[in-house]
Order: structure tokens, then C-alpha cells, then sequence
């Protein structure tokens, strides 16, 4: 039996009809088309479905954008929630702490250097006051044979 719920997602409302037994995942990524979100252990535990539910770019999220932490994204939401815990703990770790703490997120991108930086920027409170999120764009151009095509999103 579906069920009708309102999501509010990074400021835009969402009326969906789900499943009792539809995950939050499932709905960001496969109704709302937020592909950010990314399923990691299927079962809730290593943290990369996780989202923050206050409304608000996170000084976390900001710097792993200013600060290229997010890498590949595939880690990012484990990352990020992790250096939280870490953050509401702890407001000033050191960068040791830092590196123990997050120890239990697994990047396969990089030497974690990126990461580090980026937590470490909140720490030292490096964030840029005036940074403005930009959306996705809506538009988007595809090389095919040296051919730029231009794509729409439909809805």
C-alpha cells in the first residue's frame, strides 16, 4: 500500500506517493533523481546513505567541495558524517584525532590528503564565508564524434 509523504530536499518540496517499506535512499536517488547519496554496505552500516535532515549545507559538506575532499563521492557521505560525530564530539581534535577517528572509512581513491584538509579547514575554521552552492545544471553537453549535442533533463 503506498502512502503520500512530503520530503523537503536541499530547499525544494517533494510530494511523493511510496511504499511503507521504501527506503529513504531509494526515494532520494530513484523518485527525486538525488543521486548523491550512494548505497555502500546495503545493510546501514559503513555510513554512505547517510544524510544530515536540517535543510542546510553543512560546513562539512561546504569544504569537501572548496577543499576537493569529496574525490570521486562514491565515500564522501561516510566521510562526512564521520568527521560530524567526530566535530559534535570533539569541536578542536587535533589532526592525529582527526586521522584515528576516520580511520573507519575507507577511500579508494587518494592517501586521504584531501579528506584530512577538509575536515581540518572547519577546525580551523578556514571556510569561505561568501560560497554559494551551485545546482546542478539542468543542461548538459555530450561529445559524440567531436559533436557537441545539447540534452535536456525531462521530467
Amino acid at each position: 500500500m503506498k502512502k503520500q509523504i512530503r520530503l523537503f530536499v536541499n530547499g525544494e518540496e517533494h510530494d511523493l506517493q511510496l511504499e511503507a517499506n521504501r527506503l529513504l535512499l531509494q526515494a532520494l536517488r530513484d523518485d527525486i533523481g538525488l543521486t548523491g547519496t550512494k548505497e555502500g554496505c546495503s545493510i546501514g552500516v559503513c555510513g554512505a546513505c547517510s544524510v544530515i535532515k536540517d535543510g542546510r549545507l553543512h560546513p562539512l559538506q561546504q569544504v569537501f567541495i572548496e577543499y576537493g575532499g569529496f574525490q570521486c563521492g562514491i565515500c564522501t557521505p561516510g566521510q562526512i558524517m564521520a568527521a560530524k560525530a567526530l566535530l559534535d564530539e570533539k569541536p578542536k581534535p587535533t589532526e592525529d584525532e582527526v586521522k584515528e577517528w576516520m580511520s573507519g572509512n575507507l577511500c579508494r581513491c587518494t592517501g586521504y590528503y584531501k579528506i584530512l584538509e577538509s575536515v581540518m579547514a572547519v577546525v580551523n575554521n578556514k571556510i569561505s564565508p561568501d560560497f554559494q552552492f551551485r545546482k546542478r545544471e539542468q543542461q548538459a553537453k555530450i561529445q559524440s564524434l567531436d559533436v557537441y549535442k545539447s540534452v535536456t533533463k525531462t521530467d
